[in-house]
């Protein structure tokens, strides 16, 4: 197989993955570019490569900034904007659970919390219970969460390995 085909198949596999991740297909496909690109690239060029719009492009470009997996590059002598992206895979998985959990955790938390607050009575002893067994789980993947952003890459899945033991 051929380099440029292997980077191609790359970026739809990792835009089909995207979409089963909870992010837009484009959005994936962008990052995918960026990282199997040896340089950095203008927002032209990854809208020629992926076939997207300026929009699409523009858009995708600032949620991924926003997740702070890819950085704006400036080249000496050119006005236009370039993109890179962080290489680190250990680094992109730390920084997409970090962004989940505020995405996604935090605001879960607090819901469930007010919901904690339901009038008591003999009716909602069930339901409160249910709440908080949510809670109790949702605190969990929260700590596990917490543990994966600071931890490093070979004594994170040490420990993993060692719960198989």
């Amino acid at each position: 197989m051929e380099l440029e085909q292997a980077k191609q198949q790359f970026i739809q596999t990792w835009g089909n993955f995207g979409t089963q991740w909870g992010i837009n297909r484009s959005m994936a496909q962008v990052h995918a570019l960026l990282i199997v690109s040896d340089c950095p690239l203008c927002t032209e060029e990854i809208m020629v490569k992926l076939s997207i719009s300026r929009g699409n492009a523009n858009m995708n470009i600032r949620e991924l900034a926003n997740w702070n997996l890819i950085y704006k590059e400036s080249i000496p002598g050119d006005r236009k904007e370039y993109f890179r992206a962080e290489k680190d895979m250990w680094e992109v998985a730390k920084r997409i659970v970090k962004e989940r959990k505020r995405r996604e955790l935090e605001p879960l938390q607090q819901h469930l919390a007010e919901l904690k607050k339901v009038e008591q009575s003999y009716e909602s002893i069930s339901f409160v219970a249910t709440i908080e067994n949510i809670e109790r789980l949702v605190t969990r993947l929260d700590s596990l969460s917490s543990t994966l952003m600071k931890a490093d890459e070979h004594v994170f899945f040490g420990k993993i390995l060692n719960l198989f033991k």
